[in-house]
């Protein structure tokens, strides 16, 4: 069985509401339907599909994640963090100018020997997104 696609990515936070708000304003994706999962968390869409699940962590009460996910500490040595996701973009000044007006870091690059030109941005939880812009 080949693989042929990354399905979504997931991200643990305590902090729900930032997580939206940097995925939604300052890159355009959209809260859709999620199953009614024993945690809270939200999915976050592009183009009708959930590419980001937002995992919230209760300080008070993570039993209902535990059960379900098993009990991970995001801060533990290979407990699987990640360097950064990537995503292909068009419109590399329209992105720009969104990203700035959230107030949000960015660090744009060129590939070399490539038409490519990149930008990086930290979502609230410190996972880099690199944004991919062909021929721009």
């Amino acid at each position: 069985m080949p693989i042929t696609k990354l399905e979504h990515y997931s991200i643990r936070t305590t902090d729900i509401e930032a997580t939206r708000k940097f995925y939604v304003d300052a890159l355009g994706f959209e809260v859709g339907p999620r199953p009614n999962f024993p945690f809270p968390g939200i999915w976050l869409y592009q183009e009708g599909i959930a590419v980001v699940h937002v995992i919230g962590i209760d300080p008070n009460d993570s039993s209902g994640l535990a059960d379900y996910m098993g009990d991970a500490d995001m801060g533990t040595p290979g407990s699987g963090m990640i360097d950064h996701v990537a995503f292909a973009g068009s419109d590399i000044d329209a992105v720009r100018a969104r990203i700035a007006s959230c107030g949000c870091e960015m660090r744009e690059r060129k590939v070399p020997n490539m038409d490519l030109r990149q930008i990086f941005v930290n979502d609230p939880s410190g996972i880099t997104v690199e944004l991919n812009f062909a021929g721009a």
